[in-house]
Order: C-alpha cells, then structure tokens, then sequence
C-alpha cells in the first residue's frame, strides 16, 4: 500500500483554521508509520496571500506543492466548493476539533477507514467526516 500522509490545515497559531484548506497559513505534514501519525515537518502555505491570483491557479500551486510532498490526505475544518477537483488526488477528511493533537488521536483510531479508501478506490475519494466517529459522503 502507498504511503498514508497527511496535510493538516493550520493557523500560525498550531490550530486548525476555521476557513478552507487552501487559505491555511501553514500546512502541518504528518505520516502514518507503525500504527500512528508521526509529524514530519511544517511549511508555509505556498500561495499565502492570493491577492488578485486566479482561484484555478492558486488551486493547481497548493495541488502540486502538496503533491511534492507526497500528500495523500487532506485535513481541514473546511473544503471550498471545489473540492471534487483534487478527489483523484487527495482524500479529504473534515474535523471539528481546533487542537492537531486531538485530530492525530481521532486519526490513529480511524486509520482502517482511510486505508480502506487508499486500497479500495483509486481516484474520486470520498469525503470523510470524523468526529468521534467516522462518517463517509460522496462529494457532489
């Protein structure tokens, strides 16, 4: 199975902003590897403030500076419109939680979901909505 890493959509502050992935100040890479989320590394968002740039080019920028670090999914309080853009790419995972320590606890307990969406489905991925417990919806 393919490597299982995770983009986290922070704050400068280390907290999950309350605005969509792309807007994130800096994303936190995590990687599941023996049996819980081991953090990486964190990076500034690479298109930081959009200004006046295309929403298709600020898109295509975070995909593939995302993509560079072999992101597999995604997580965020929030997803634009968009999302089923970057389905064939990424899985998207929305929490409620502010804190990552919470959301990587979450995770670790509900990583046969996600990996049964990396084995299962090759492209198109599914939303997922984990709180306490994991709900999985198609992206219209």
């Amino acid at each position: 199975m393919k490597r299982i890493v995770f983009a986290f959509a922070l704050s400068n502050e280390n907290i999950f902003i309350n605005n969509i992935f792309g807007d994130a100040d800096k994303f936190a890479i995590y990687q599941f590897s023996d049996g819980e989320l081991v953090f990486i590394n964190e990076f500034q968002n690479p298109v930081p403030n959009p200004g006046n740039i295309d929403i298709k080019e600020k898109r295509e920028r975070i995909v593939s500076f995302l993509k560079s670090k072999d992101v597999t999914v995604l997580v965020s309080k929030k997803f634009s419109k968009n999302l089923r853009l970057v389905t064939d790419d990424f899985i998207p995972v929305l929490i409620e939680k502010e804190n990552p320590e919470q959301v990587v606890e979450i995770l670790n307990k509900n990583m046969k979901w996600i990996k049964d969406e990396l084995k299962n489905r090759q492209s198109g991925h599914m939303l997922f909505r984990i709180n306490t417990g994991v709900l999985k919806l198609a992206i219209k």
